[in-house]
């Protein structure tokens, strides 16, 4: 059928379709591209020309639903801990010791469909009154199952560190993408104006592989990235301010630049970077000021540091990053991270040789900052509403890496992490792998995780966001002509088996 300039081409009033199709288009893609335009540079000429000031980016916003927790304190075991020889009590492994047996693994040892098994190294007992099989590994955590969420069958996309670490942080595997942090406080802002929303803990050994893309905010302003405290001497450089700029000279600079900037939104229009940057030059003023005091263990009594092992030159360093967390969610920070391990091999928990050795000497380091760590939360009243999560990137094998030793390659395909606190459930665990441990079983489909068993770690960040108040399928900022979103364009359901 025609559409030229024919009568047979003509329609409604004497157009053609073509001429009908391209008024109608640009009608609509003129209400596009409008709320386009009210999202960029002209809605910062709309601000200018009517006076409306700068908007603090963490300024505390209301959230979406009823939130459970207010702050979050993520304790990540980087390297990979094994979930049979710490939470998984898996009976059948230890008469299985030395056999060859079918099992699927892919790891840095690439794929195989059997291996030799390594049986556990440590023996289990039941704790709390939930009765939870536990390590002896970790008998000071053992203590508070009762207070725990057990998540036995997390699965991930990838089982080598670097993109499985990404995913673990940020929801990809990919870089460029932000953090759970930097979401966290673009959803909610921050309630304390003078400390950062979003800190991290390294280890005293470094960091961990990809650096700092695991607490980048990715397309996101820089506003929401996480700000990290030195593991030896002083948290935070520079606090002290400059002998020739005392606090007050800078408490005058500062309005001096707020009138400044009131000045350039009447005349120039383009206020965004000139505010944005006086927005950190008083945060920076504002931490020189209140910092100090947040970051101060001196405070503390002598009671409480033997609590978290600060007595112990074995648990010093992990136990002081604990401590400092919990002063740093007392004080409003939204969102912690510290770190387990760093650098590479032994020095995290990535136990590829000597299995015991590596996992005796990171679990002694943590085992009891983190139990003072949920006891402390309990008796200050701030468990409640701060959400702990303990885990690493990924697991474990059952099977051995190589021909002799006891080390284990990455496990992606079921591993465990656990969670406690604001609006988590606390003597229960879900999920199962099998009997080996080495893949999830259950629950079925679904969870984030397709049409495979197992919960996805989206569907972890699902339940932070949904512990915090924010809905997971709504919380999204625009960049790349898409409404972007930490747990991706499909629809994620929290663990609900798993909520108070």
């Amino acid at each position: 059928m025609s559409d030229d300039h024919t009568p047979h081409g003509r329609g409604f009033c004497g157009r053609t379709r073509r001429e009908f199709f391209w008024e109608a288009g640009a009608s609509f893609a003129g209400l596009a591209l409008a709320g386009l335009l009210d999202q960029g540079f002209f809605a910062r000429q709309t601000r200018a020309a009517t006076g409306v000031p700068f908007v603090n980016p963490l300024a505390a916003k209301p959230p979406m639903i009823t939130p459970r927790a207010k702050s979050v304190i993520f304790l990540f075991m980087y390297g990979g801990p094994s979930q049979v020889d710490t939470f998984d009590y898996k009976p059948t492994l230890y008469g299985l010791d030395g056999k060859t047996v079918p099992v699927k693994t892919k790891g840095r040892g690439g794929e195989r469909n059997e291996g030799r098994v390594v049986g556990p190294k440590w023996k289990f007992q039941q704790y709390g009154d939930c009765g939870k099989w536990v390590s002896d590994l970790f008998p000071n955590v053992a203590r508070h199952v009762d207070k725990i969420a057990f998540l036995h069958s997390m699965t991930a996309d990838s089982p080598i560190h670097g993109s499985a670490m990404l995913q673990m942080n940020s929801g990809k595997i990919q870089s460029g993408a932000p953090c759970l942090g930097s979401w966290v406080n673009y959803g909610l802002g921050s309630v304390n104006e003078n400390l950062p929303g979003f800190l991290v803990m390294l280890d005293r050994t470094g960091g961990p592989i990809s650096g700092a893309k695991n607490w980048s905010s990715g397309y996101m302003p820089a506003t929401y990235q996480g700000t990290v405290l030195k593991s030896k001497g002083p948290p935070i450089l520079d606090l002290a301010p400059p002998e020739d700029m005392p606090l007050d000279a800078q408490r005058a600079m500062l309005d001096a630049l707020r009138e400044a900037n009131e000045a350039h939104l009447l005349s120039r229009g383009d206020n965004t970077e000139l505010a944005a940057r006086i927005a950190s030059y008083e945060l920076a003023w504002k931490m020189q000021e209140h910092a100090p005091e947040a970051v101060d263990l001196a405070q503390e009594t002598a009671e409480t540091k033997r609590l978290y092992g600060l007595d112990n030159p074995r648990t010093a360093h992990f136990g002081r990053q604990c401590l400092l967390a919990r002063r740093l969610v007392e004080r409003g920070v939204r969102f912690i991270q510290v770190y387990s391990g760093g650098a590479h091999n032994d020095d995290n928990w990535d136990a590829h040789g000597d299995l015991v050795k590596n996992h005796e000497f990171h679990a002694g380091n943590t085992d009891q900052p983190v139990a003072a760590l949920l006891e402390d939360l309990e008796r200050t009243g701030l468990l409640d509403e701060t959400l702990v999560i303990w885990g690493g990137e990924f697991g474990r094998q059952p099977t051995a890496e190589y021909a002799e030793g006891t080390g284990r390659d990455h496990n992606s395909y079921g591993f465990t992490m656990w969670a406690a606190g604001g609006g988590i459930k606390g003597g229960v665990s879900v999920g199962e792998t099998d009997e080996l441990g080495s893949a999830a079983i259950s629950p079925g489909p679904g969870h984030g995780n397709g049409d495979k068993p197992g919960f996805h770690v989206k569907s972890l960040h699902a339940t932070v966001l949904h512990c915090l108040g924010l809905d997971p399928n709504r919380l999204s900022y625009f960049f790349g002509g898409l409404d972007q979103k930490l747990v991706g364009v499909e629809h994620v359901e929290p663990i609900h088996e798993i909520l108070a």
